[in-house]
């Protein structure tokens, strides 16, 4: 994923580091989520001193992916950032319920699904990879290259990669897409769910585990053995706050995070900002509120899916 949920997104089992020093930069070790305890602390999920910032890994490089935001982020707001990765999106969602997280990437299905379930989050923005480019991302759907599957409507009775029940991109918008060629996405394919983009992407180009599948765009570009069949703009996944944070403090996560470029980051000092790999993952954010998805809200509605409901 890009810096998404980076989708996205879209995104959850707490895996919460310590920033060295006052130096800001994040570190990591991974944990679960099932006994996440309430937030605490006047609002914070550790303390006042510390920020913690939720994702879930889509790919292998999400840290690395993250790590010059998560500092311009400890920078710009005076405090630790600790980088919490959780297992899947289902982990995150509970995390963010349990107060656990202070600032986090999700995706937009993931956003709705959380707040749905009582998490107090508030949209700051979306990231985007390219100048000009507006929030938003690609779901597309894959098949192996040169496989004899040409549309959506050929993945009947197929095996079919999802990412994860709770991904945006990976799963309500190909299941919204197969609805509407009248093919149910729990009874009229094979369903496997990969974990993550990359896996969904790897496991379709070795046509073993699956004849077809679905993944963000992202993950896609990144490999020769898949095809591109039909593909679907998702609402650009987003930034979030705890809305219980004090004003001071998120006050100073919105103005950090709202709408800046990789300029601002490089010109902070930030290490890794003017790395190829940061740029390929990061332009700049776009400013998104909570009305901006209300389309995915339209698509549970239509497609009735579990894991929308409250």
């Amino acid at each position: 994923m890009k810096l998404r949920a980076l989708t996205a997104v879209a995104a959850a089992a707490v895996l919460a580091l310590g920033l060295a020093g006052c130096s800001g930069a994040a570190n990591a070790t991974s944990s679960g989520d099932s006994t996440a305890a309430p937030a605490a602390n006047g609002g914070y999920a550790v303390d006042a001193n510390t920020l913690v910032f939720g994702v879930v890994p889509d790919s292998v490089d999400t840290q690395t992916n993250y790590q010059p935001l998560m500092d311009y982020l400890a920078k710009q707001t005076g405090k630790k950032v600790q980088y919490h990765e959780s297992t899947d999106y289902a982990a995150l969602i509970e995390a963010s319920v349990a107060g656990k997280v202070d600032v986090a990437s999700f995706s937009g299905f993931t956003y709705i699904t959380a707040t749905n379930a009582g998490a107090k989050l508030t949209p700051i923005s979306s990231i985007v990879t390219k100048k000009g480019q507006e929030p938003g991302y690609y779901s597309e759907a894959i098949v192996p290259k040169g496989s004899s599957i040409t549309s959506i409507k050929d993945f009947a009775g197929k095996k079919v990669c999802f990412v994860d029940p709770s991904s945006t991109s990976g799963y309500l918008f190909p299941s919204y897409n197969l609805l509407k060629d009248g093919i149910d996405p729990k009874t009229g394919v094979t369903p496997v769910f990969a974990g993550k983009h990359d896996v969904s992407v790897q496991k379709v180009g070795e046509a073993k585990e699956c004849e077809a599948g679905f993944a963000e765009d992202s993950e896609v570009a990144k490999s020769d053995k898949v095809t591109v069949v039909a593909k679907t703009m998702v609402p650009g996944a987003p930034l979030v706050y705890s809305s219980v944070l004090p004003k001071e403090t998120s006050d100073k996560v919105v103005s950090a995070l709202k709408e800046i470029t990789i300029d601002d980051i490089v010109k902070a000092g930030i290490k890794g900002a003017d790395s190829e790999a940061f740029k390929a993952t990061f332009y700049a954010t776009k400013p998104v509120d909570d009305k901006y998805y209300d389309i995915i809200r339209d698509i549970c509605e239509k497609t009735k899916a579990d894991q929308c409901k409250k």
